[in-house]
């Protein structure tokens, strides 16, 4: 990948938030997850979102023990790496689960993912592939050219017109 193609996937990838907003993204970062062995990280994280949209008090006993044996308890199948103390608030919350019982360890997951494997993956082959499917999404042609945004809504001024601004990439006409 050229210097070029660097810096607008990095524009593609500018937070794990925009990344998991999308389906095609969710897709790719699993993907690559897997790549690292721990692809868990996702669907735990997947799986108390869903959990938070619960509001029956059978709904979130029952998926509350599914998610805990699937990856808090110990020697789970999809164990997430969470600490003792934060296993056993979620343990004992079992009993009475309500929907954010789950948040102190998704919210540990996501750091991990955040600062762990996101910026992994924007270096990764499965990101280029993503990046080059959204440029093919949104029509882009070889007449344009992405360009870094210094801070959200900052964009640096370049010696051409600017043909659309958007949160997730920033488009500029060469002409």
């Amino acid at each position: 990948m050229n210097r070029q193609e660097k810096n607008e996937a990095n524009l593609l990838g500018e937070s794990l938030e925009t990344l998991l907003s999308k389906k095609s993204g969710q897709i790719a970062f699993r993907e690559f997850l897997k790549s690292e062995f721990c692809e868990e990280n996702l669907d735990f994280w997947l799986a108390c979102q869903e959990f938070k949209t619960f509001d029956s008090p059978d709904e979130l006993t029952q998926r509350a023990a599914c998610i805990y044996e699937e990856f808090i308890r110990a020697e789970s199948p999809k164990q997430v790496n969470l600490d003792f103390c934060t296993r056993e608030i979620i343990s004992q919350s079992l009993q009475q689960p309500s929907p954010s019982c789950f948040a102190v360890a998704q919210k540990k997951i996501y750091s991990l993912m955040e600062n762990g494997s996101f910026p992994r993956f924007n270096q990764s082959e499965q990101y280029k592939v993503l990046f080059d499917a959204a440029l093919k999404q949104r029509g882009h042609g070889k007449h344009r050219k992405a360009l870094r945004i210094k801070s959200a809504g900052d964009i640096i001024q370049h010696d051409s017109k600017p043909v659309g601004l958007r949160s997730d990439l920033c488009l500029w006409d060469k002409n």
